[in-house]
């Protein structure tokens, strides 16, 4: 486990050395299992609604919407599909200015132009899809094996955005932007698509239609084999709280469950993966069952993992 109190506000400025300091820097273990997806994937743990889920959306060829609360999983699904059959997952993160052209290419306008005007007789003239740089959807139609193409937050796009997808949904192609020709999947079969949604607002009911849905719960079982999960991994995979005794586990999950009490009325109440990343510090700062029974909850130890907005922390804190 990496040193945890790298930076120290009682040094003595005098004798500090930035050197030390530095090595101790560089030397950090980062814990992949918690922050990266493709580490985290054998782990992820599928109850019976989200398994079924999973099998239509294989059986029939839909997109799999899934919805829920940030932090409970739903963007590892797609990961975990990835690690499950051996396949290349290709990620498109959702933006507030996305069109459905940015799933599939971008073209270099700026580097066509320059070209096309260029009098330098040496040059080659390049034609207009050579600038095209193929995106995840574009990409995932590429590849020669089956494949997953994750569309991350859709819910954060334009208006527009679900229904200009809707023949790609439909018939699994789209239209070359420069070619008299269809990009279609290389494979012959559709890539399978896992889409994301924080439920912020509602989907056009025309997408709905072509997707099966499925609502991530977080309930205690869930957090319960989730967290087992992590604990129970091999030598290779010690960057996650395997050093926490059962007892202050237990403490630790019935804290967690305790700020999740509608009662506080938090805005944004902690989830799976905010709990994984609080344990991944009380391990590293070896806290005990003890400690956590004895603090009040707007001070627990590592509460900045855990509650992540100003309001809430105010709230905690009760009336003043």
């Amino acid at each position: 486990m990496t040193d945890f109190d790298l930076v120290r506000r009682d040094l003595d400025r005098k004798t500090h050395d930035p050197e030390s300091a530095r090595s101790k820097l560089a030397a950090r273990i980062l814990p992949r299992a918690v922050t990266d997806f493709t580490a985290s994937a054998p782990f992820f743990q599928l109850d019976e609604k989200l398994e079924t889920a999973i099998n239509m959306a294989l059986a029939v060829g839909a997109p799999l919407l899934l919805t829920g609360e940030p932090g409970t999983g739903k963007t590892q699904v797609a990961w975990f599909l990835g690690w499950y059959f051996g396949i290349e997952v290709f990620p498109y993160q959702v933006r507030s200015t996305s069109t459905s052209e940015d799933l599939k290419y971008d073209f270099d306008a700026v580097g066509y132009l320059r070209t096309a005007h260029d009098p330098s007789p040496e040059k080659r003239r390049r034609e207009r899809h050579e600038f095209l740089d193929q995106k995840a959807l574009w990409e995932a139609y590429r590849c020669t094996n089956d494949s997953v193409l994750l569309i991350d937050e859709i819910d954060k796009a334009p208006r527009d955005f679900p229904n200009d997808l809707l023949q790609e949904l439909d018939k699994h192609r789209f239209k070359h932007p420069f070619k008299e020709e269809y990009v279609e999947p290389a494979s012959g079969r559709p890539p399978v698509v896992v889409i994301t949604s924080n439920a912020e607002r509602r989907l056009p009911d025309a997408f709905l239609r072509r997707c099966i849905v499925h609502h991530i719960e977080l309930t205690e079982e869930l957090v319960e084999r989730a967290v087992e999960a992590r604990i129970r991994g091999t030598d290779q995979d010690r960057d996650f709280p395997i050093e926490l005794d059962q007892a202050t586990r237990d403490e630790a999950i019935g804290r967690f469950w305790e700020l999740r009490d509608p009662a506080h009325n938090l805005h944004k109440p902690p989830s799976t993966g905010e709990l994984l990343v609080w344990l991944t510090l009380l391990s590293a700062r070896r806290v005990t069952a003890e400690k956590l029974r004895g603090e009040k909850l707007r001070f627990l130890t590592g509460i900045e993992a855990l509650v992540k907005d100003r309001d809430d922390l105010r709230q905690l804190l009760g009336p003043t």
